[in-house]
This record gives structure tokens, sequence and C-alpha cells, in this order.
């Protein structure tokens, strides 16, 4: 991605206020302030964060902001577009779904406006975020921040609909579920921000989700690493294409609760940045899951040079994100394939493969959605045996069957029966020592 990037300024310099006046002056440090539906889903609640804007350009800070839609909005949207057509096409879906956004930039920049902070809105296009053609689940290709640095530079604070930009086609294009999350970091990088806060109805990252293991703890620091693979495992609480790009740029990213009082210094939340020295002591950093897959499984595939190549090219090229694969050859020169994708993609995917019949012959196709993705991360997997071995002793001690295997360098994922999620999660949390005090916390 390319950015017009000027130089940030620390967010330990002191701002030059000139007239006294917060958030002003071009030196003065900026943050970008991200807020999710649950902070923005009624007119209390874009009061509620216009104070909070307007508490964070009293502490000497210049302010952008990015929304999404109100809480529900993007299900009703989407909603409307698949009781019209299932498989509607997806350019006029985004220009349906986008509408949740913009709403909402509207309407926080009449709250602040309305407080005596001077606000704009902008749309995705008005910015200037760049896209690619893949509507419903488009990569941002590059971000002018030119408009938004120069409404900063007018004593504004401009409030940018997320989840949304401009195709080469000059079309609406949508960024996917939390794609809110990535339009805020994009935007932090374009203009320089000392820092992008991610604010939701959590007050961090947990080393489990809470709601299911009642003692996890809210962890301070995450590494960018750990981050990328909890998100990719299933935790909501930053999308995963958003931390990449964190990583990427350098953003340093927080992610704290919308819902705690405004008062500076009452906000702790995680950091998610580079990896600190003391990170290597945790062999565990967090367990994370997702019962957002479903499971495919092509049976009797020709077992030669080239099939898996070409099938899962096909499922690239129609933009269907492959997670998990494990491939089981036979003695009759043929393979059994599984592998997964999101839930939301079950519909074209196995449309797509039903018209790969032809080209590529396999036996049976299968799917299924009772399936729950469990993964173990941390970077101290880097130097540490033994993490796999527990986690699989953790959940056949417990009857838990494992039916797909994948690893990386600092993360251990496994496919299993969607009844036994919660289960798997709460020993696994015990078996690597992350339980805390029975309040969850941190």
């Amino acid at each position: 991605m390319t950015t017009a990037r000027p130089s940030p300024a620390p967010a330990s310099t002191p701002a030059t206020l000139p007239s006294g006046e917060p958030g002003t002056g071009a030196t003065a440090p900026i943050v970008v302030m991200k807020f999710g539906g649950t902070s923005v889903a009624d007119l209390d609640r874009i009061r509620h964060v216009a104070k909070r804007v307007q508490a964070e350009r009293a502490r000497g800070n210049r302010v952008a902001v990015v929304v999404s839609a109100m809480a529900g909005v993007t299900n009703q949207m989407v909603g409307f577009c698949h009781d019209l057509d299932p498989l509607a096409p997806a350019a006029e879906a985004d220009a349906v779904v986008a509408s949740g956004e913009q709403v909402t930039s509207g309407l926080l920049a009449i709250a602040l406006n309305n407080l005596g902070v001077p606000s704009r809105s902008f749309q995705g296009w008005q910015v200037a975020l760049h896209t690619d053609t893949a509507y419903g689940h488009a990569a941002i290709e590059s971000v002018d921040g030119e408009a938004v640095l120069a409404s900063l530079q007018k004593n504004e604070v401009p409030v940018m609909a997320g989840f949304q930009g401009l195709s080469p086609e000059g079309r609406i294009a949508t960024l996917g579920r939390g794609g809110s999350d990535t339009s805020a970091v994009a935007l932090a990088a374009a203009i320089g921000a000392a820092r992008c806060d991610i604010y939701t109805d959590v007050d961090g990252v947990y080393t489990s989700d809470p709601r299911i293991v009642k003692n996890a703890q809210r962890l301070r620091h995450v590494a960018y690493e750990e981050m990328l693979e909890l998100a990719s495992g299933g935790a909501k609480v930053l999308q995963t294409r958003s931390v990449g790009l964190a990583m990427r740029e350098r953003v340093l990213v927080r992610v704290l609760s919308s819902f705690s009082d405004v008062e500076p210094g009452r906000d702790t939340g995680t950091v998610v940045a580079d990896e600190d020295a003391s990170v290597e002591k945790k062999l565990v950093t967090g367990i994370a899951y997702s019962i957002d897959e479903a499971k495919f499984t092509l049976s009797r595939v020709p077992d030669q040079p080239g099939v898996a190549g070409r099938l899962f090219k096909a499922l690239s090229e129609a933009a269907i994100n492959i997670d998990m694969i494990v491939q089981a050859i036979g003695e009759d020169g043929t393979t059994n394939l599984t592998f997964t994708a999101a839930r939301s993609d079950e519909a074209r995917t196995i449309r797509l493969l039903e018209e790969l019949r032809a080209e590529i012959p396999y036996g049976a196709l299968l799917s299924s959605r009772n399936v729950a993705k469990i993964s173990v991360v941390g970077v101290g997997m880097r130097s540490n045996p033994g993490v796999a071995a527990t986690m699989f002793s953790t959940l056949a001690e417990r009857g838990i069957n494992v039916q797909v295997i994948s690893t990386s360098e600092i993360k251990v994922s496994v496919l299993i029966d969607a009844e036994y999620a919660e289960l798997a999660m709460r020993a696994l949390h015990t078996a690597y020592g992350l339980d805390g005090p029975a309040e969850g916390a941190a």
C-alpha cells in the first residue's frame, strides 16, 4: 500500500497551541480515533463519542476520527441484499452496505459541531482511499491523506466513514467485516499519526474471550505478530488486515473501551506494537476461537502434480480465502482434500467446486458448518518446545477429536466439532497457565 506520509510528531512532543485553543498547531501530535458499531449504536452514544473526541483534543492532540455503522445496520443492509438475491452482484451490494458508515460520519460531525468542535465528514472516496475491485472484501492500494491533513490544518476534526473506499471503476468498494479498523490504520499511516486508538465495547485484548473463559486476563501489551495470529484465529477485537497493515507501517495501536469515563488517564487498554523483551518469557499469550468456518472435503481427487494448484488458484481468483488444508493420500492414485473457508463464502465455494468438476474430477463434495477453529498463540513458542503436545493431550483428555491441524512459527490451530469449542478453550486456558483471578481482572 502506498501512502502520503508526513513525518509524524512523537506522542510525547509538546503541542504548539496558538491562542490557547486545544488540538491546533502544525506540530501537535495527530491521533486517529476509531469507534466501532456498539460505540455509535444510538444518538446518546454518538454524543458520548463526541465528548471523548473533545477530551482528546483538550489533551493537546489533533484528532481524526473513523467510524463504523451503528450496531446492527450493516447486518440489516446485508439482509436486504440477500433477501432480493443471495448471490447479488457484489458491487451493487457494496453500494447498499456502505451507507451505514456514511450516516454515522455525518451524525458524529453534527454532534461535534454542536459541542463547539469544528468538524466535517468525509466518505471514503473523498479521502481518496483507493482499493482494488474485489467488492465486498476489497484491499486498500493507496491512501491520499491530503484532504484530511488540510481539514486538520483548519482546526477541524475530520470524521471519515470507515469500511469503504473507491475502486478503479469509480465505485464504492467495501473492505469486509471489521474493515473500519483497516480504514483507521491506513489513515493513521497516511497522515503520520502518533497512534491509532481503536475504541470498542471491550477494554482491551484478553488471553481468551472473557465471555467464555471467565478468568481470562487483559493483556497490557501484545506484539504485532501475536495480534495478527490471534485475529486470524478468530479474536474479534481487531480485523486481521488492520493488524497486518499496522505491523508493516509501524503504526502504534491501542485497543480501548468507549464506555469508560472520558477523564484523561482512565484508559489503559492494550497496546499493540513491536515485541518487547519480556514476551519471550511467556510460552503462550492467548487462546482464540472461530465458529465462522466451513469445512469442505473433496474425495477421490486425482493424486497428480498441479491438481491442488489449479483448485486453489480458482478459489483465489474468486476471492475466496482458504485457511486450513489437509490432504490424505490413498493407495489407488487418488487423495481426499479437506480445507476451510469462511462460512459467508460457503455458497460461492460450493458453486465453484461444482463448476470445477469437469476440469478436476473428484468423487464427492462434503461441506459442514458444525466446526470450530481453536488457536494457541505466543511468540514464546519459538524457543519453547511442547506447545502442540500440551494442546493435543489436553484435548484428548476431554474426548475432543482433532479434524484438521495447521501451524505457524507462533501458532497452533486445530479444527474440532463446534459443540466442544467452549470446553476446549477453558481447558487450554488452564493448561497453559493463563488463568487469572476469578473475576477476570488484569
